[in-house]
């Protein structure tokens, strides 16, 4: 009798610690695809997640990114684990083709295989959808996929993360989602004219679809220099702290991806990122601003006050402001004329908006108040100029949802 009781109970164990390791890996992977930032890309605004079809701004034209559901057809379901380790290390489909580089495999090299393929085990537990996408809608030549050959040579380094043995596992951490899994240099390193990282500038901030991506290293002007540990944490986890509010397509890595990191997570990529290194630069302030003093406290100072200290976690301050003093004025125009709503999270639900001054202000007004704004309160940096704004305001007005 006590056999069969122990044999049945073997029975019963057996599945069930296989169910239980299956899930922990699910559920790793379903993690490690939010750090990766996977779903938005992924997915058409309020279509069903992972099933492709997003338009990607490229400066060599717009391609759709594929399905990732585990449909045999138009997904990623025949595919094998070796085949799709390949593709998001390598770049190289199942069948071999090159993939282009709007999907960062330069970045994700670095994943351990392990999380690849816990990233594999969530993605097959998806609802297969059948949805066809013909992702390269590339003009000739971009459309040779052959030419790839010499971009990879030039710009795609293989291999897996190295932790540094002089740092410490929690710096090591950080550093291995920051150059992995969130592959920050996609936007947040300058690109010269291939598309390629410019590496000596690397996470000092570059310009992508419209936006720029701000500089994210200890620099104190411009960079993250002035903020502690704790407030890049709180950033990633509310996308709100006492000096910033995430919009644009930093709004969207904040919910989707950096917001459902565990607390730890969070504060290893703080920690590596506070330890970057800066490249300093010390323009002299524009003296002569008196039309934008003007205008600032007319339109402005109601929520940012006249000495630009904002309002913590509402609306962001301006003195000494990182991405107010960034080298790269293009975002600050484009919030000046269309607006912008900042993140909603669980931790910081409000989402207060800046309204559009775009009607209201000509393109001299608008390069007044900012050049005001960039060279005041301790603030430095190069003047807008009217053509500047002209500019923007013409590409925004081409197409505003870029």
């Amino acid at each position: 009798m006590r056999v069969w009781v122990l044999a049945l109970a073997l029975l019963l164990a057996g599945p069930a610690a296989a169910v239980d390791t299956d899930y922990v890996t699910v559920q790793r992977g379903r993690s490690l695809t939010d750090a990766g930032d996977c779903m938005p890309c992924h997915t058409i605004p309020g279509g069903t997640p992972f099933a492709g079809g997003r338009a990607i701004q490229t400066p060599f034209g717009t391609m759709l990114s594929p399905n990732l559901t585990p449909d045999n057809e138009t997904g990623i379901g025949a595919w094998s684990d070796d085949q799709f380790v390949r593709a998001v290390t390598k770049g190289l489909g199942p069948g071999g083709e090159h993939l282009y580089p709007a999907m960062p495999y330069t970045y994700y090299t670095r994943v351990t295989e392990g999380d690849l393929l816990a990233i594999r085990a969530y993605l097959k537990t998806l609802d297969p959808v059948h949805n066809r996408v013909q992702t390269d809608q590339l003009p000739f030549p971009f459309s040779i996929r052959q030419s790839l050959y010499a971009w990879n040579a030039l710009f795609y380094r293989g291999g897996a993360f190295r932790p540094d043995p002089q740092q410490s596992p929690e710096w090591n951490r950080g550093a291995y989602l920051v150059q992995g899994l969130g592959h920050c240099a996609a936007c947040h390193t300058a690109k010269d004219w291939l598309g390629g990282d410019e590496t000596s500038r690397a996470l000092q901030g570059g310009v992508i679809q419209g936006w720029f991506a701000p500089n994210l290293t200890g620099d104190a002007r411009a960079g993250l220099g002035g903020w502690s540990i704790d407030d890049v944490a709180e950033y990633l986890a509310t996308g709100h702290n006492r000096f910033a509010a995430a919009s644009g397509p930093m709004a969207e890595v904040v919910a989707y991806s950096t917001s459902k990191l565990t607390d730890a997570d969070r504060r290893a990529i703080a920690l590596y990122l506070k330890g970057l290194p800066g490249n300093p630069q010390n323009p002299a302030p524009v003296a002569d601003l008196p039309a934008g003093s003007d205008l600032y406290v007319d339109n402005c100072s109601a929520c940012h006050n006249r000495d630009g200290s904002g309002m913590p976690k509402m609306f962001p301050a301006l003195a000494h402001g990182p991405f107010v003093q960034s080298a790269d004025p293009t975002s600050l125009i484009r919030v000046v004329l269309l607006g912008q709503r900042s993140v909603a999270t669980a931790g910081a639900p409000t989402a207060p908006a800046m309204p559009a001054f775009g009607w209201k202000f000509n393109d001299s007004e608008v390069a007044a108040v900012l050049t005001y704004i960039r060279n005041t309160w301790g603030n430095a940096a190069a003047p807008v100029s009217a053509s500047d704004v002209r500019s923007e305001r013409a590409k925004l007005e081409d197409d505003p949802a870029q």
